[in-house]
């Protein structure tokens, strides 16, 4: 079975209202007498009243100053994914990890290979991508990079062709096959069957060239140990 971790890389900050500058009030020594000071007071407020109805009418939805607070470690998709995998991957003890990345998030998984590319390459088994806007060039990825995202990534991008047609490329990574779909949002639950297809092959293959291969020779020892 799967275990599945899902990041949340477009989630970077929340919104909370701004803390207001309170301006403090002249000093009772001022030589203003009471009553002057309390009638201009009393039109400050209703001038401000006035000004935030019409803020509040302007604009409905913004009736209160916001600012964001960005998520500590956490204020991009980038950090965000190197983040989960430094806390939670990393320290995971599945062998076998397998990413499927849409649309922005295929670029957030190149920057993880470049900032920890031999750990990817120790505990990733292959990675899909849907719609990829990553680039390898702009990223400055590296030549091992590229070769090994060559051997272990498949790109399933928005076409009209068949699900798994194979799609032209300029760039020098992983092979680019049709989702069988040309709506973006859709390319993921489109290629699912032939994601875990690709899983499964690359999982076998896997195990395959971690067998130790039998030689006559140890074939013949062993018998003889029999």
């Amino acid at each position: 079975g799967y275990g599945v971790i899902v990041l949340n890389p477009n989630e970077n900050y929340i919104e909370v209202e701004k803390p207001k500058i309170h301006v403090q009030s002249s000093s009772d020594s001022s030589d203003e007498p009471a009553e002057k000071r309390e009638r201009k007071d009393k039109v400050s407020k209703e001038t401000k009243k006035r000004r935030d109805f019409y803020e509040k009418y302007r604009n409905p939805q913004r009736e209160k100053e916001m600012m964001q607070l960005y998520i500590r470690e956490n204020g991009s998709p980038e950090e965000h994914a190197i983040y989960v995998w430094d806390h939670f991957i990393a320290q995971a003890a599945a062998e076998n990890v397998f990413f499927v990345a849409h649309s922005y998030g295929g670029l957030a998984f190149v920057e993880l290979m470049i900032q920890r590319e031999a750990d990817v390459k120790n505990k990733v088994t292959a990675v899909a991508l849907t719609d990829s806007v990553h680039n390898v060039w702009h990223q400055e990825a590296g030549k091992t990079i590229r070769e090994w995202m060559r051997e272990n990534c498949c790109n399933w991008v928005s076409s009209s062709e068949p699900l798994d047609t194979s799609v032209e490329s300029m760039l020098p990574d992983c092979p680019r096959v049709s989702a069988g779909t040309d709506r973006h949002e859709l390319t993921s639950w489109k290629s699912f069957p032939s994601i875990f297809k690709f899983f499964t092959e690359a999982s076998e293959a896997k195990i395959s060239s971690l067998k130790p291969a039998v030689t006559r020779r140890s074939h013949r020892i062993k018998h003889e140990e029999l």
